[in-house]
């Protein structure tokens, strides 16, 4: 069994920052990819940002590109959102996801790809 938890958010004013936390626990991740997903009432579950445990490559939605900045603590086996910049169209319930082994970063895109999810963290941006 996996489990993904997510701590970090809250409600921050338009241009503030937050930091959204995952500890993975359960199984190794040293080899997988992480990423983070978001849902805003009434969408659908939309990438966010992913990031190999191997090398740190990272890839993003262009939404958030050069806004938020996923990384990673092996030793913890924890990953981190850095959001910066935040909007009101930010706000949404982000979601931790470890990805299928396997997967290339061509499919992180989408949910399909995830093996695993945590229980989500609220994130609102007033303006």
């Amino acid at each position: 069994q996996v489990q993904l938890v997510e701590s970090g958010g809250g409600l921050v004013q338009a241009g503030g920052s937050l930091r959204l936390s995952c500890e993975a626990s359960g199984r190794t991740f040293n080899s997988y990819a992480m990423g983070w997903f978001r849902q805003a009432p009434g969408k659908e579950r939309e990438f966010v940002a992913a990031i190999r445990w191997s090398g740190g490559s990272t890839v993003y939605a262009d939404s958030v590109k050069g806004r938020f900045t996923i990384s990673r603590d092996n030793a913890k086996i924890t990953v981190y959102l850095q959001m910066n910049s935040l909007r009101p169209e930010d706000t949404a319930v982000y979601y931790c996801a470890a990805y299928t082994p396997g997967r290339n970063s061509a499919t992180y895109y989408y949910t399909d790809s995830v093996g695993y999810w945590g229980q989500g963290t609220q994130v609102t941006v007033s303006s």
